[in-house]
């Protein structure tokens, strides 16, 4: 079969009606106000580091940055989110939670509440970020309601604001170490912040994620949750605050070790579980003929991808793009599967159902023969 021919049968047709037109402008502008609110923030590192400082703070903040998304990574390899949430997602994080959460701020400071640094902190910090950051999961989640449709994904959503949120408040405090201590107050404040507590954002914020991807997965009422789970985040976030007042090595012994190990090993759980839940919904096509149990094993596992992905390669550029669409059209499938099985069945999951059926018995002749 030619490339061409190959090329052909892997374009699969946008769902038409998906999104009305009021609902994609509404969207359109959204992006632009973060696009505006990015270039604010940029502009006020600027202006308070110079041009070098910002290059040099950002840079060192990119790497913080890049570990907690190859972690994101890691985490929603199974069902990845759409591009287009993420990447909201991540500038929500990186600039309206900053400006939202400065200015929530403010009535604390207009009031004269006389508390140092290290108590507000404590006290005011971890409501007004939490409060800044969990808008912005909410947003996601009523922009992109239909793919958000668990914990997987509200842990995806909150990790990644909070990893846009860690990725500004860094440079901020790269630029002060800067400004005041030099190259060597950069270094120590870099390994502090930097390399030994990466994810402290990204895991207070995953605790509403977590909560809102719990209730949308059981049928619970999501305020009831994000109220939960705004609580539980502003918690966590106090006590990481609250904890920072005492010996920055005990402080990582006892708290942040704890916290990371406690978090990676739910987090190590909940993948398993998502691959289980992926399996489970591909069986139903293999019972009613779709898919067989052997392509079912290619796509739910680990080592099914990665034999697949061998497999196609070696035949060639046009059958590894080829296997990497049956595993995106199944893992959609799998997805619209599973809420039906949930009990969220809609005319809109059926037209989809039926559409990557159809694209998938393509993709497969394609592939197979």
């Amino acid at each position: 079969m030619s490339e061409t021919a190959i090329a052909n049968r892997l374009t699969l047709p946008k769902l038409r009606g998906d999104r009305s037109t009021g609902e994609l402008v509404a969207f359109a502008i959204a992006l632009v106000g973060l696009a505006v609110m990015v270039l604010v923030i940029i502009a006020v590192l600027a202006a308070s580091f110079g041009t070098l400082g910002l290059l040099i703070c950002g840079a060192a903040a990119l790497i913080p940055l890049s570990i907690v998304l190859l972690g994101v990574r890691w985490v929603d390899r199974w069902e990845p989110e759409p591009r287009s949430a993420t990447v909201s997602a991540l500038l929500w994080g990186a600039s309206a939670a900053v400006i939202l959460a400065l200015l929530l701020g403010l009535p604390a400071e207009l009031m004269g509440v006389r508390l140092s640094d290290y108590w507000l902190s404590v006290a005011v910090a971890p409501v007004t970020e939490e409060a800044a950051k969990g808008l912005g999961l909410l947003l996601v989640f009523l922009i992109w309601r239909t793919t958000f449709t668990g914990v997987v994904d509200g842990l995806v959503y909150g990790m990644t604001i909070g990893a846009g949120f860690a990725f500004t408040e860094n440079i901020l405090y790269f630029g002060d170490a800067l400004s005041t201590g030099g190259a060597a107050s950069l270094s120590a404040t870099f390994v502090m912040r930097g390399m030994l507590s990466p994810f402290a954002h990204a895991m207070f914020t995953a605790v509403l994620g977590i909560a809102v991807g719990w209730a949308v997965g059981t049928g619970r009422p999501v305020h009831r949750w994000a109220i939960g789970g705004l609580a539980g985040a502003v918690a966590l976030h106090a006590l990481w605050n609250l904890a920072a007042g005492v010996d920055f090595l005990l402080l990582y012994v006892l708290v942040q070790v704890p916290m990371f190990i406690i978090g990676t090993v739910f987090v190590t759980q909940l993948r398993a579980r998502e691959r289980a839940r992926l399996r489970l919904a591909l069986e139903d096509y293999c019972a009613a003929g779709w898919l067989r149990s052997d392509e079912v094993g290619l796509i739910a596992t680990a080592a099914g991808r990665r034999t697949l992905r061998r497999w196609a390669a070696a035949r060639g550029p046009a059958y590894s793009s080829a296997a990497g669409e049956f595993v995106r059209a199944s893992t959609e499938l799998a997805v619209v599967r599973e809420r039906v099985r949930a009990g969220f069945p809609s005319e809109r999951s059926a037209r989809r159902e039926f559409e990557l059926l159809t694209h998938l018995t393509e993709v497969r002749r394609t592939l197979f023969t």
